[in-house]
């Protein structure tokens, strides 16, 4: 699993850049940054396609939010 920091970077990353290219951002350069996130999310998820990167991604990092919060506030 890899670490929740760079989960977190790459989707937000990833999203960022899917935004601007829908609202017709379209450049070589942003199309080109796209693909090099794809990538890097999809390796370090184990995953081929990108939106089984991201839903691999939001899972790992809902689990890790879980074991960090306690089971009961205290106080």
């Amino acid at each position: 699993m890899a670490d929740p920091s760079l989960l977190r970077e790459l989707v937000e990353r990833c999203e960022s850049l899917r935004r601007s290219l829908a609202r017709g951002g379209s450049s070589a350069e942003t199309a080109r940054e796209l693909e090099d996130v794809t990538y890097t999310l999809c390796v370090v998820t184990g995953t081929r396609q990108l939106d089984a990167a991201l839903f691999v991604a939001r899972r790992q990092l809902a689990g890790s939010l879980a074991r960090h919060q306690p089971l009961h506030p205290s106080g």
